[in-house]
């Protein structure tokens, strides 16, 4: 089992989107059973919010459902239990490194460092440019399952 965990600030926007972009191009390539993806937050502040309006609204326009989502946060524990975690931004990285007390094993990584790019995703809660975080996102989920879906028969 392959497990990703996406990560950003408050597990109501691009983690969310990250999780559900994810699942849905897994399922398109019918490797679900090989992965376990979840997302979370370095904040506590949407702990137990559903997911964004505009998220949730860009997520179905491209016909994937983030339905019973609520916001959870990264623990120290999720840091041993998955393979990639991949974060949004700069300032994700430091809040998980202080939750992983320093620890990265090469696990933790911007998402669209998967794609060959130093950028954060696009963070739509200020810019409320939903159409560049989504195309951020599906780019570095892209290259992230291509650099580890296994080969097959």
């Amino acid at each position: 089992m392959i497990k990703v965990m996406f990560v950003c600030h408050g597990n109501i926007c691009r983690s969310p989107m990250a999780e559900f972009i994810f699942k849905d191009l897994v399922k398109k390539e019918g490797l679900e059973d090989l992965f376990e993806i979840a997302s979370s937050a370095v904040s506590f502040e949407e702990i137990g919010n559903p997911v964004y309006p505009p998220a949730r609204e860009i997520l179905a326009e491209n016909g994937i459902s983030c339905a019973g989502k609520r916001a959870v946060h990264f623990e120290y524990s999720d840091y041993k239990n998955y393979d990639y975690i991949p974060v949004m931004d700069q300032s994700n990285m430091r809040n998980i490194l202080r939750i992983t007390r320093g620890e990265n094993d090469g696990r933790i990584k911007l998402l669209l460092e998967y794609a060959g790019e130093t950028a954060s995703v696009s963070d739509p809660w200020y810019s409320g440019d939903f159409k560049t975080a989504y195309d951020d996102i599906i780019r570095g989920c892209t290259a992230l399952l291509d650099s580890i879906k296994p080969n097959k028969p």
